[in-house]
């Protein structure tokens, strides 16, 4: 019998708890030394191989590509990030110290992953010479820096920043295969939709909830991370092994790694979910469901997020990754060995987790979507 998900707690389920450093001043050095950090939960840069991102050929999928392109031309969000009368004053002094540690701590990983892809897609334009790519990857860069800009000014009133112009040139770089690329970011893009959208109606259902003003901007916003998705689909398409053969596997470690490890740090911030009034797990489950519906437009298998083992694996990755950081902070030998036993842990919960059967589907003829949620 399938496991239920989690039902949805408008109450939250968790109490405030105590962390090092919740008292004290967080400062932009401080803000970009996170957003610098590379950690397997943290935001990366990345980089590729940009001459054979330049020879993709879209004419399989012209139709569809003009038809995306012109609306992402046309800039439906072109005057959206921009603080207006909706932009309601925050007490960032009298906001819970836990939960503003938390907040920013969202906040700053939120704007590094929106710059990480305003960088990614700049590059791709400054270096191609397709010009079917180049004005893709210009009009995603246009979106990425526009969201980043406006969560560093949410950042700013509370008397920190990201300093964007630093990470540019002095984060580490990983290099990603074009098809990893792939993968790897038409998922980040739509389990961005599916997670903004989530939040975005839960608070339109209880108001009271929504602690900032920034949420009341998701419902647009996350509208251009469904559009940067649906290109990604596109790019897909035009190579069907992209999504066949070996490389479904490839697809389902993409899958794996992008819910777990959105599992892990959803669940460090308790005390933000509990402010929304959201219970971690079932916002977990509900954003999977969304993400798995919509990427069956292109890929021929989704996860089994209702399979018996998935949760409680998923809980098992949880507890590794709390026991890994329990050694970091402990240090020395004793530290160590903790943390080598929590990264055996998590490696094991990720293979059981990659190995529970995929739910297996044939896409669709046109990709296409609309937001429907």
């Amino acid at each position: 019998m399938n496991a239920q998900a989690p039902r949805k707690q408008l109450n939250g389920k968790h109490s405030p708890v105590s962390l090092h450093g919740t008292n004290e001043e967080f400062t932009s050095e401080q803000a970009t030394d996170v957003a610098m950090q590379d950690t397997l939960l943290t935001p990366r840069f990345y980089t590729t191989d940009f001459d054979e991102m330049d020879a993709i050929d879209v004419s399989p999928v012209r139709a569809d590509w003009d038809q995306l392109i012109g609306e992402m031309a046309a800039d439906p969000n072109k005057g959206h990030f921009k603080k207006n009368a909706d932009w309601d004053q925050v007490d960032w002094d009298g906001m819970e110290p836990e939960l503003k540690k938390e907040f920013i701590d969202f906040l700053i990983s939120s704007c590094t992953a929106e710059f990480s892809g305003c960088v990614l897609y700049k590059e791709m334009k400054r270096r191609g010479s397709n010009p079917d790519v180049t004005q893709l990857f210009q009009l995603m860069a246009r979106d990425e820096a526009r969201h980043a800009g406006f969560i560093n000014d949410a950042l700013r009133e509370a008397g920190i920043a990201v300093n964007l112009g630093f990470l540019t040139q002095q984060k580490k770089y990983t290099y990603f295969r074009p098809k990893f690329i792939y993968y790897a970011t038409y998922l980040s893009e739509k389990i961005g939709y599916a997670r903004y959208i989530t939040i975005f109606r839960h608070l339109q259902e209880n108001p009271d909830k929504r602690f900032h003003p920034i949420f009341k901007w998701f419902e647009e916003w996350c509208n251009d991370e469904f559009r940067h998705g649906e290109a990604f689909a596109l790019l897909m398409k035009t190579d069907p092994k992209l999504t066949q053969g070996k490389n479904v596997w490839w697809i389902k470690f993409f899958l794996t790694a992008v819910y777990g490890t959105m599992w892990v740090r959803d669940h460090q911030r308790p005390a933000f979910h509990a402010a929304l009034g959201v219970d971690e797990a079932w916002y977990g489950q509900e954003v999977f469901r969304k993400t798995s519906e919509m990427t069956k437009q292109i890929f021929p298998i989704t996860l089994d997020i209702d399979h018996p083992a998935w949760i409680p694996t998923l809980n098992k990755l949880r507890d590794a990754n709390v026991q890994i950081a329990d050694g970091k902070r402990a240090g020395g030998l004793g530290g160590r060995i903790k943390q080598m036993i929590g990264t055996a842990k998590a490696g094991m919960a990720f293979a059981r987790l990659y190995m529970i059967p995929s739910v297996k589907h044939t896409p669709p003829a046109s990709t296409m979507l609309q937001p429907a949620y």
